[in-house]
């Protein structure tokens, strides 16, 4: 299922558009996930945990799907066909909760890296989100995880 899910990064038409969106997010949770050059399982664990919640996948669907996130997340060279994918396929409240998603990815060392900052900043302009909207997802994270706002 997952395997035609690579051929969009390359402009390949694909009958799997339906799988085109999760691994869109998917791939840019595990950027997020990277950037500090520690990628742990406890972090693959949250990414999986929130695809599966979000998407309503069992486990057999998730691992291929992260599979498939890390090839596509290595082939890119740039955000924006996993950010036209977003926009593309979610309305303003889910394109919220995907900052969310990333919020929570970025913070569970605890600390939030600059780089991983930056690249939700940018995410949120890319799919529309208003920096007030991004702000409040985050403080939303941070009590969630019970910690200190900035």
């Amino acid at each position: 299922m997952f395997d035609h899910l690579l051929d969009f990064l390359h402009g390949t038409p694909t009958e799997s558009a339906p799988d085109r969106p999760r691994l869109a997010v998917a791939a840019l949770l595990l950027e997020a996930a990277r950037l500090d050059e520690h990628f742990t399982e406890d972090e693959r664990t949250l990414i999986s945990r929130l695809l599966s919640e979000r998407f309503q996948l069992g486990p057999w669907e998730i691992g291929r799907l992260m599979d498939a996130a890390a090839t596509a997340a290595d082939g890119s060279t740039d955000l924006y066909h996993f950010t036209r994918e977003i926009v593309d396929n979610f309305g303003p409240e889910e394109r919220i909760g995907i900052i969310e998603m990333l919020w929570e990815v970025a913070y569970a060392h605890g600390a939030l890296a600059p780089e991983e900052d930056m690249l939700i900043r940018r995410v949120a302009g890319l799919i529309h989100v208003e920096d007030q909207a991004r702000g409040a997802a985050r403080l939303k994270v941070l009590d969630r995880q019970r910690l200190p706002t900035p």
